[in-house]
């Protein structure tokens, strides 16, 4: 597979897993609204159905596997900050939310509600992508032992 059909294959995945992600969390924000949590002010402002937060998910996700592929280049997930990276996450979001917030203007209440859910959004995907990816990385931690012994301690 050629390096760009696999960048794209990955950028699209990372979309993919971030809406969903999304979608679950605009899910959980309706049903804590149903359970009496105030958030009045984030419904007045956010008028679509709550799992459409998929949408804006799918796109900061692609945006974002592109943005590591450029900043992350030739490091591995170990050698990458937890904070550093969940700040591309938190940025990749609010710079999103400038797209559809220049129709309605950048400097209202609206969009500050609007670039701060993307941004925490963006951010808490961005953390939950490096520990998965981290936890993806490191060696298993039963090593095949010979036969007839089991590999329950380090090796003597």
């Amino acid at each position: 597979m050629s390096r760009w059909l696999h960048r794209l294959r990955g950028a699209l995945g990372m979309g993919v897993t971030w809406g969903l992600a999304w979608g679950l969390a605009g899910i959980l924000i309706g049903v804590a609204y149903t359970l009496g949590v105030p958030l009045d002010w984030f419904l007045e402002v956010f008028d679509a159905p709550l799992p459409a937060l998929a949408v804006p998910g799918f796109f900061s996700g692609a945006a974002f596997s592109l943005v590591l592929g450029v900043a992350g280049r030739n490091r591995r997930f170990d050698e990458l900050s937890r904070p550093g990276f969940t700040a591309w996450g938190a940025l990749g979001g609010v710079l999103l939310s400038l797209v559809p917030l220049s129709a309605v203007g950048l400097f209202t209440p609206v969009g500050a509600v609007v670039a701060g859910t993307l941004g925490v959004l963006g951010g808490a995907s961005a953390a939950g992508t490096l520990l998965i990816a981290r936890t993806a990385e490191e060696p298993p931690a039963l090593e095949r032992a010979p036969a007839g012994r089991q590999a329950l301690g380090p090796p003597d």
